[in-house]
């Protein structure tokens, strides 16, 4: 029987919380930051599994070369991912663009801080006291940045009437 993509058997979800502790196996540590690790690494295998299957890429002596470990920021945290590598280094990765050290749910909590009124200074105290997340206040310039257009095209957009 073929199982939903969105329902995970109850009896691995027991299995795997059996020798748990709550408190830090729910943190961005623990059981939670393993499993977002995990799927990141599967996601990207299954990219480079596709980017070799096709006869040109075989033809071309184009294979696996082995990981590179990167650290990306999350919405909750960092994580240490084992990138594959292709030998010939026509791999271009969807989940985790190459140098792209943050994944898109980041910039969106952050963009949400500053949003709601938080300084670009207050933002990384913020983020190290929910998250454990070390984040510079360029890094936040830097995100806020670049939905300034965007975000001063939508304040002056015209509104119907009400």
């Amino acid at each position: 029987m073929a199982r939903k993509r969105d329902q995970i058997d109850p009896a691995l979800l027991d299995e795997s919380f059996a020798d748990c502790d709550p408190k830090t196996d729910l943190s961005s540590g623990g059981l939670h930051g393993e499993l977002r690790k995990v799927a990141a690494e599967r996601i990207l295998n299954a990219e480079i599994d596709q980017h070799l299957e096709p006869p040109e890429e075989q033809e071309s002596g184009d294979h696996r070369n082995g990981t590179r470990s990167k650290t990306v920021l999350t919405d909750s945290s960092a994580i240490d991912v084992a990138i594959p590598r292709g030998r010939q280094g026509r791999l271009k990765p969807v989940l985790i663009v190459k140098y792209q050290r943050r994944l898109p749910d980041f910039d969106h909590k952050v963009i949400a801080l500053y949003a709601r009124g938080m300084s670009t200074r207050n933002i990384p105290s913020h983020m190290r006291e929910l998250y454990g997340v070390e984040i510079s206040p360029e890094l936040v310039s830097a995100v806020t940045e670049a939905v300034l257009d965007e975000l001063g095209q939508w304040q002056n957009r015209p509104l119907d009437c009400v």
